[in-house]
């Protein structure tokens, strides 16, 4: 067991996602002291609204948490060949909050799609949106789960090796990331 923090934003809102399946199975091979998953039910980012009411407080609080923690999983799925707008929404929220929540954390980027691409053109997108927040965003490996729908058992849990494998292998790159920024 660990005792880093984890915290995770998944870009779909469906209780029984393939990417919230692949957050919660990447937080069980990270293995953290505490995860705890940012929902991401904001408002619609609008600059009149935080002109006359201020950043809402879920939106601030998912700042603070993302600060808080030692590291981040972002999982996105495809729509439409992007990112969710869930997703961009949250980000773009959060780039408003005065302190810099991403600035170099280490954040996991991965993506399930139903298609056969596994939200490739979804995650590229995603860490083109989060480039500027300048996360220590991993490289690799990439973690694009394709066919998603067939990739768990009734427990959640992932039921292909091959993903498996490579999704332990990015949460060992990020706890490994964690250290170093620690040492």
């Amino acid at each position: 067991m660990s005792d880093m923090t984890l915290v995770g934003l998944c870009g779909s809102l469906r209780a029984e996602s393939s990417n919230r399946k692949l957050m919660f199975e990447a937080a069980r091979l990270f293995a953290p002291k505490s995860f705890a998953e940012i929902d991401l039910r904001f408002p619609l980012y609008d600059q009149d609204l935080q002109d006359a009411e201020g950043i809402p407080a879920a939106v601030q609080q998912a700042a603070d948490r993302i600060a808080a923690a030692d590291a981040v999983l972002v999982v996105t799925p495809e729509y439409n060949k992007g990112l969710s707008g869930v997703l961009k929404n949250a980000l773009d929220w959060i780039s408003r909050t005065e302190d810099k929540p991403w600035r170099d954390k280490p954040v996991a980027l991965m993506s399930a799609a139903a298609g056969r691409a596994g939200g490739e053109r979804a995650q590229n997108m995603a860490r083109l949106c989060l480039n500027p927040f300048r996360p220590r965003l991993l490289t690799g490996p990439e973690v694009m789960l394709a066919q998603s729908r067939k990739r768990f058992d009734d427990d959640g849990r992932l039921n292909d090796d091959q993903a498996r494998g490579l999704l332990q292998e990015l949460m060992d790159e990020l706890r490994a990331d964690v250290r170093r920024m620690a040492g």
